[in-house]
């Protein structure tokens, strides 16, 4: 009897702590995030160390707007191009998605995690991604902040 009830409460702790995305948090999604890891269904997981690329997120009050592949420079610039995937957040059964879609395709990611400093998203194959919020790096001009 003891063994079930210590079982029910670490369940119901482990429950507990899952974040539930609310509409207010969607605002911490724009910027930039740099991915830190990769966690696979299988238990195994791979690390980035170094990224020539941040994924960068704009999403308005009406829930929708882009991601984009940027390239950081060493002096606080991005390099960016005209690609880009139409992203809507959605919520359903107390979860939130990212749906993306662009002329090729349409897929979708679950809102894992958002603060501000961490992003976690779980695709459909149930690989996780975890992000890092980031800015502009600038190792040039002495140390001046890059606006």
């Amino acid at each position: 009897m003891k063994n079930i009830f210590k079982i029910l409460v670490l369940s119901l702790f482990f429950v507990a702590c899952k974040q539930k995305i609310q509409t207010t948090d969607i605002a911490k999604l724009n910027g930039y995030w740099e991915i830190e890891k990769v966690v696979f269904d299988d238990g195994k997981d791979k690390d980035y160390k170094m990224n020539e690329s941040y994924d960068f997120f704009e999403i308005g009050k009406n829930n929708a707007g882009i991601r984009k592949k940027v390239m950081p420079q060493l002096d606080g610039t991005f390099l960016v191009n005209d690609t880009y995937e139409n992203v809507k957040v959605r919520f359903e059964n107390d979860k939130a998605f990212l749906d993306y879609a662009t002329p090729y395709a349409k897929w979708s990611e679950e809102l894992i995690t958002l603060s501000d400093k961490e992003l976690v998203l779980k695709n459909k194959e149930k690989a996780t991604y975890h992000y890092k919020k980031t800015g502009p790096i600038n190792l040039t001009d002495d140390g001046k902040k890059t606006e």
